[in-house]
């Protein structure tokens, strides 16, 4: 289901762009990803599967590059997987908070790309990067430990693939402390998977109460961005966020 197609917001000194995308280690169409970040114009990317065991450093300097964008947290080995991508001079970065994370024997390690970032006029906010678990319990496990990332400063962003639906006891864990972007300021689409025929929210922006949500969900109709590149360029779709913080 889809609202009406994404239009860019005005812009405003406490206000960001924020795109969430599993890019699936960059196996697909990487033009049509590229094509697709810089289409969406995000100060931010919380991106998913970055490439973790070859070149995984290089890779995502590629990824930068290519969108216009620098490396601000994660990627590789640090946070297994989880990348964060920013505009140059979109935000001050104030510190690092990368999170390997507990490890099920036979399971994937999974970790958290996490930054504390401030823009100008506004107090610091953290953002995550995340990509959790497809085991169940493992999963709920990892959702505790992305409300413990949001101690580091009062205000916080989470976004990521969660692998799980809305009515999971994970999700529903994040929605009473967080705001759910999409159902808050539905604008766009609302399914994530699969790009061929989308029928589950999977991925999603939360933000703690104070960070205002403009808008949030999938760009479609967004100018630039054609639904065949979006089809061609990972296994999942992106979702945009605009957001804006209160006075600091």
């Amino acid at each position: 289901m889809t609202t009406a197609p994404i239009a860019p917001p005005p812009g405003g000194p406490r206000r960001l762009r924020l795109l969430s995308y599993n890019i699936r280690s960059l196996r697909d169409d990487r033009r049509a990803l590229v094509r697709v970040i810089r289409a969406c114009a995000p100060d931010l990317v919380c991106v998913q599967e970055s490439p973790r065991y070859w070149r995984p450093e290089g890779q995502a300097a590629w990824l930068a590059r290519s969108t216009g964008t620098v490396v601000l947290a994660g990627g590789g080995r640090t946070a297994a997987g989880p990348l964060l991508l920013g505009r140059p001079g979109a935000v001050e970065v104030l510190g690092v908070y990368d999170r390997l994370l507990p490890k099920t024997r036979g399971l994937h390690a999974r970790g958290f790309a996490t930054a504390l970032l401030r823009v100008p006029g506004a107090a610091p906010f953290t953002v995550t990067s995340c990509h959790l678990s497809l085991d169940a319990e493992e999963r709920y496990g990892q959702f505790e430990l992305l409300l413990e990332q949001l101690a580091i400063a009062e205000q916080g962003i989470v976004a990521g693939d969660f692998n799980e639906h809305p009515d999971g006891p994970g999700w529903q864990l994040l929605a009473s402390r967080m705001w759910d972007g999409y159902p808050t300021a539905p604008w766009g689409g609302e399914f994530t998977s699969v790009p061929e025929n989308p029928y589950q929210r999977i991925d999603a922006v939360f933000a703690t109460p104070g960070i205002t949500v403009i808008g949030c969900g999938v760009p479609h109709g967004l100018p630039g961005v054609t639904e065949a590149d979006l089809r061609a360029a990972t296994d999942h779709l992106p979702v945009l966020a605009v957001v804006e913080f209160p006075a600091g």
